[in-house]
């Protein structure tokens, strides 16, 4: 008892000693908000450091900086790429708030330059498996068919494999399309691509700041495995009305942003179309394709600690053959948002969030309409509390409410042979808590901790099949194969009763040890859950993505990731490597039976097993951050594999119940990317992508059955489509580079797949009717492709 009472006293004394240390410091806070200043924009990722205390902070989402320092005179760096650095001695003898605006640093359109304080923040910060764009630099990367692609740019950084030639999804540390949780302002984007994957729905001209996250997730981010897009429109121009656009082949553009009640508010409208389809009326060809979008953004400042933010966006593509079949997809998504500074250490953002992914498939010579959805609103509440400079925290609560319409079947035309059907909907909810803590416990080492609390409730009404002893798939021992089960009864569950529950804990890890300012050692590790899955029939010619909630059959799928890394800038940050290696293990990954159909299926469960997947492998990405040529190598080296073994001893599995390739393992991946500042009036990028060709399942032999030739598969995925590579290059060209004000314009040229290869999209296997024999036909999307787009603003 005596060595108890002692230690508490001990204990007691070092919380006063500390306590006092800290009065005696005399802490006060310098805060503010950091804006373009030729917009009044607020800027995201910006680095201020303070030499005096080596120490710094990044603005947040909405340009808000925190920092909490002893009193004194101090020199603040603000630093941002693409702007001018500021750099300010300041003597703080009382809490202040500090704003500051960056000018454009116009004569470097080519260039990155990232400031040197920047750097070490970067180091330091327990940050890893993430990687951020600008919008400029995006523009200068040259894509098919002359469109600046957001999604198609993430391709060139490590560990991001394209789905296929001519796809707008992407795989990342070999996770499926649909395990990337999009988001667009918060608002969540189910479908990222435009004319089925030839551009991306995301409009460059109005996109303010990117973030891909593949490891490391905070935890306030949930409900997807591979990884986070996370995008932020711009806000538009509070001082001036502004005019951006460009004129191409196949699609134009065009932005507007101006202020509203000048200096306190803004508003930002960009609309995009193609008109290739135009075209294709002058010639005998009755197909087409076409795609528009909307962005839309208002923001106003009611006072000096309440903004206000309502962000949204609308897509649609329209496809037709002969006009006996149309097809039409999208996006369509809305946010409002209240920003309130609680105190100069306390920010918050109040979100209610609605998205919605339509599709209608019109198919008039079987006289069939069919349509289907998934809708979700959200309403989240997230806090910063910035304690002091070695410790932030991150918190905040959100429910997501999920209507689904697997499928509305229409009959179209008075011989019409469809009956009219609904599938059943469903409904879901998702609610979750979390916590992220940044701390820096010592000089050397700073930690990212956090933990999500999430549940998933699958609601009625809906009638649901019940099977014996609850398997909807039956093995038949004699043929050897999975069949559908036979229902054994229907179970009514009434308006949000609940079908099925879960909850699951998501802790999250991230640790930083700088050895010195320019390097560092980190890790991570994360769990992640998915409550939502796409059905996706492969063989189908248009994006039917059909998303279904967990329940008793589909489980929720959960993932641990655990990653380490290098990182080290030199020679002056001109230079910076970074080096990761990962592992990643899935629980419940959906598998489907031999033979599945998945359109109109009123029994999904029926078709689906679940196994297990894994992914492994290394990254590395040297950069090339200042000077007249810059730009970046990425390469990969990965293994992603799945396995669906038998529920008992006398089932086979899936694939004999062995390991086999994902559909997105690719084992190369190599991306090099390079612009080159030539003059003042031209400038010039060039990108080189290499990838592993993806995994298929050829015929190894055929036998006939009834004078029909049927082809006989072996196991899944143990070929491999050709190598696939191509070079891009493009030069830009700005008349009056020096031009600020009034007109200024630029042409882009530019040619995708410079010397023509042939990439395969697919290799198809038919007998030759001359010959009689068997065949192999390579299917590409893509030649030599060249373009050029009109750019101007005004």
């Amino acid at each position: 008892m005596k060595h108890y009472i002692k230690s508490k006293l001990n204990l007691m004394l070092l919380f006063f000693l500390y306590s006092s240390a800290l009065i005696a410091q005399e802490i006060v806070t310098i805060s503010g908000v950091i804006t373009d200043k030729s917009s009044s924009e607020s800027l995201i990722g910006v680095s201020i450091f303070i030499k005096e205390i080596n120490s710094g902070a990044i603005t947040n989402e909405y340009g808000f900086y925190s920092l909490t320092v002893p009193k004194g005179n101090y020199t603040i760096n603000v630093g941002y790429v693409g702007y001018q650095s500021q750099q300010s001695t300041i003597q703080l003898s009382e809490s202040i708030k500090k704003d500051f605006s960056l000018s454009s640093n116009q004569q470097s359109l080519a260039e990155v330059v990232v400031n040197a304080d920047k750097g070490i923040a970067e180091i330091r910060r327990p940050e890893m498996s993430i990687n951020k764009l600008s919008a400029r630099q995006i523009k200068e990367m040259p894509v098919v068919l002359g469109e600046v692609d957001v999604i198609k740019s993430l391709l060139q950084l490590p560990g991001v494999t394209n789905s296929g030639e001519g796809q707008s999804g992407f795989n990342v540390r070999g996770g499926g399309a649909d395990q990337n949780l999009v988001l667009l302002d918060e608002a969540t984007i189910y479908n990222t691509s435009h004319l089925f994957g030839f551009f991306s729905v995301f409009n460059a001209d109005a996109i303010n700041d990117i973030k891909l996250y593949k490891g490391g997730i905070p935890a306030r981010f949930g409900g997807r495995l591979s990884s986070v897009l996370d995008i932020y429109q711009k806000e538009g121009n509070k001082n001036d009305l502004k005019f951006t656009g460009g004129i191409g082949l196949v699609s134009s553009r065009l932005m507007a942003e101006g202020p509203i009640n000048k200096g306190k508010g803004s508003f930002l409208v960009a609309g995009r179309g193609s008109y290739g389809h135009l075209f294709l009326k002058l010639t005998d060809i009755k197909s087409a394709a076409n795609f528009y979008d909307l962005n839309t953004k208002f923001s106003y400042k009611l006072n000096k600690t309440n903004n206000l933010y309502i962000s949204g966006y609308f897509g649609r593509d329209n496809f037709n053959i002969n006009e006996d079949f149309s097809n039409t997809y999208g996006n369509s998504v809305l946010n409002l948002r209240w920003n309130k500074l609680f105190s100069d250490k306390l920010f918050s953002n109040l979100s209610a969030i609605y998205s919605d992914y339509y599709y209608g498939l019109e198919v008039g010579f079987a006289g069939l309409k069919w349509t289907s959805s998934v809708q979700n609103v959200n309403i989240k509440y997230d806090f910063k509390h910035y304690i002091n400079n070695n410790l932030k925290l991150t918190y905040g609560i959100n429910a997501q409410h999920y209507n689904f319409n697997p499928g509305t079947i229409q009959p179209q035309g008075n011989d019409s042979q469809i009956n009219e059907d609904q599938l059943e909907r469903k409904y879901a909810l998702e609610p979750a808590v979390y916590l992220d803590v940044e701390q820096n416990f010592t000089k050397k080492l700073s930690v990212s901790y956090g933990l999500r609390f999430s549940s998933f409730y699958r609601l009625g009404a809906q009638n649901v099949f019940t099977y014996a002893n609850n398997e909807a798939v039956k093995f038949n021992q004699e043929l050897g194969i999975y069949e559908k089960a036979v229902p054994t009864g229907v179970k009514r569950f009434g308006t949000n009763e609940t079908i099925a529950s879960f909850n699951n804990l998501e802790p999250r890890l991230a640790l930083s040890y700088t050895i010195t300012d320019n390097h560092s050692v980190k890790a991570s590790y994360n769990r992640m859950i998915q409550y939502l899955h796409l059905l996706t029939n492969t063989q189908s010619p248009t994006p039917l993505d059909i998303w279904a909630p967990s329940d008793d059959f589909m489980k929720p799928q959960l993932l641990d990731q655990v990653a380490i890394g290098y990182f080290q800038n030199f020679h002056q940050d001109d230079y910076s490597l970074e080096i990761e290696s990962f592992y990643k293990k899935i629980d419940n990954k959906v598998d489907y039976i031999d033979g599945t159909n998945l359109i109109a299926n009123k029994a999904i469960e029926q078709a689906v097993l679940n196994g297990i997947g894994r992914s492994y492998g290394a990254e590395l990405m040297l950069r090339k951050n200042t000077g007249l040529l810059t730009g970046w190598v990425s390469y990969t080296l990965s293994r992603s594999e799945q396995q669906t073994p038998g529920r008992t001893a006398l089932e086979t599995g899936i694939n004999n119940g062995e390991w086999y390739r994902a559909a997105s393992d690719k084992l190369h991946n190599l991306a090099i990317t390079a612009t080159y500042k030539f003059s003042d009036k031209w400038r010039f990028g060039s990108i080189f992508t290499l990838q592993t060709g993806q995994p298929v399942s050829f015929p190894r032999s055929r036998y006939q059955y009834q004078g029909i030739d049927i082809p006989n598969y072996g196991l899944r995925n143990q070929n491999t489509l050709p190598l696939f590579h191509h070079l891009d290059v493009s030069g830009t060209y700005t008349p009056k580079p020096k031009r600020i004000k009034k007109w200024q314009g630029e042409w882009v040229f530019s040619i995708y797949n410079i010397y023509n290869r042939q990439n395969a999209a697919t290799i198809a296997f038919s007998q030759n009717t001359e010959t009689g024999n068997n065949e192999a036909k390579r299917l590409s999307i893509f030649g030599a492709v060249p373009s050029f787009t009109y750019n101007f603003k005004f």
